[in-house]
């Protein structure tokens, strides 16, 4: 979810709610003026702080539930960079003419990346 529909989600709330703008301000102590600019999506981003305090100030929890596993995650990151790994090595070795050129041995490749970048330090998974 962005800042943005975040911020939404926040005032579709406040407005179900029958809450007023300075009812809020005073229940969250976030300043009026800031909850003007925060819910009428003139910001684009907001401080978590705040946040956090509108929600509770209309009853809601700030959720923050993985979508995935960790070790689902970390693959899905592995393949996303060997990926980008194997189509910098493919472009150089088609510079040289030695280019990869089946899918197959594309996608094993990747495969072998993916496995390597798991099995060895976590610091180079989430480096670029």
């Amino acid at each position: 979810m962005t800042a943005t529909q975040c911020l939404s989600r926040l005032n579709a709330r406040r407005r179900e709610l029958g809450m007023s703008i300075a009812a809020l301000a005073q229940r969250s102590g976030v300043s009026k003026a800031t909850l003007q600019r925060m819910l009428s999506g003139t910001q684009k981003s907001a401080d978590l702080e705040h946040v956090v305090a509108i929600a509770a100030a209309l009853g809601m929890t700030i959720d923050l539930t993985p979508q995935a596993s960790s070790s689902e995650f970390r693959r899905a990151a592995a393949a996303e960079k060997a990926s980008k790994l194997v189509g910098m090595v493919q472009g150089t070795s088609a510079l040289e003419g030695q280019a990869i050129t089946s899918p197959e041995s594309r996608r094993d490749l990747v495969d072998l990346a993916v496995e390597t970048l798991l099995g060895g330090s976590r610091r180079r998974l989430w480096t670029d």
